[in-house]
């Protein structure tokens, strides 16, 4: 359960849509919006189902979505596998680039150089 409240921000951020903007469309208030991307509260179903709509994902890609799909990281330094990324199907380019740039900054703080 742990993947999912890290897959739900992933989405939100990939999506480039504001804890606020979720928060107001899931009827939350900001802090409990936040309260569901930090795990500390337990989701319904339902509230799933509703995440998953707002951001346009399809329910079992953000239940399953696994970040080590693309990466094989060691060390949490360097990234051995990029070759994966094309396992998952994205709904437009402009999501699909953002990921990319997403990933490309990852790898660089990876290597330290941010």
């Amino acid at each position: 359960m742990e993947q999912l409240y890290l897959n739900i921000k992933r989405f939100r951020e990939l999506k480039n849509v504001t804890r606020e903007q979720m928060a107001a469309k899931v009827g939350l208030s900001v802090s409990g919006y936040s309260k569901i991307e930090r795990g500390e509260i337990d989701l319904t179903i339902s509230r799933i189902q509703l995440i998953s709509k707002v951001l346009h994902v399809d329910l079992d890609k953000l239940l399953n979505f696994d970040a080590a799909q693309i990466f094989n990281i060691s060390n949490n330094s360097t990234v051995q596998s990029v070759a994966k990324a094309e396992i998952i199907h994205f709904n437009n380019d402009e999501v699909k680039d953002r990921y990319v740039k997403l990933l490309e900054t990852e790898i660089e703080r990876l290597k330290g150089g941010k």
